[in-house]
């Protein structure tokens, strides 16, 4: 069978994977995104704040997902929980950082007039200081978003959704006709999930970002 024909055969199967790959990748990066911006916001004007989370940040991305995975298993289960954990906790350094950077990048003067026409603090930081932090904050939500989607495929290891379960059952078939077509096309599938977001995103920057902003 060669690999369109297998491409052909599992297409059904190929789309719900996919389907429940995206969908976990995207709940991730919504909770992630509201965390990791009030992450920044709370943080963004005190240094103090700032370099703990930030380390706690680094450090929880130094453990392997697989073993970060494997050590939620016996407290939440397998399948779609330690999945969701996993890539939340490793989609919020990128977002948080870039937070704090968009956020401390912001002209004080234009806080300063702001506060002089007597907008309040809430007022600034959401018609003013979020809107200009904007860009980099989207940055940190793409490379989130493309890390997590290669990430969210070893938790196939442990029942979770998505396209690893072809790689995983390639993997496990190795020698057999379709083991090379599995692992092929879950990674592809992944890949092209992956170019599927960033162009989301790009179209996303354009419709939220002024021209003004994308300029400088």
């Amino acid at each position: 069978m060669s690999f369109w024909e297998y491409l052909s055969s599992r297409h059904q199967q190929l789309l719900t994977d996919a389907y429940e790959h995206a969908g976990a990748v995207l709940l991730c990066m919504v909770v992630a995104t509201v965390v990791g911006v009030l992450v920044g916001v709370v943080t963004y004007r005190s240094a103090w704040a700032d370099r703990p989370t930030t380390r706690t940040a680094s450090a929880l991305l130094a453990v392997p997902s697989l073993a970060l995975i494997g050590l939620l298993v016996p407290l939440v289960g397998p399948g779609l929980p330690p999945t969701v954990i996993t890539l939340t906790l490793y989609g919020l350094l990128p977002i948080a950082r870039s937070s704090v950077l968009g956020l401390r990048a912001v002209d004080p003067a234009l806080v300063d007039a702001a506060r002089g026409i007597g907008m309040s603090p809430p007022m600034r930081l959401l018609r003013i200081e979020l809107p200009l932090a904007w860009p980099p904050i989207l940055t940190g939500i793409r490379v989130s978003t493309r890390m997590l989607t290669g990430i969210a495929a070893v938790a196939a290891c442990v029942s979770g959704p998505g396209l690893g379960n072809e790689i995983f059952r390639g993997l496990a078939a190795r020698g057999s006709g379709n083991a090379l077509h599995e692992v092929l096309a879950g990674t592809l599938g992944i890949v092209l999930l992956a170019l599927l977001f960033d162009a989301a995103y790009v179209l996303i920057g354009r419709l939220t970002i002024s021209r003004g902003i994308r300029v400088r």
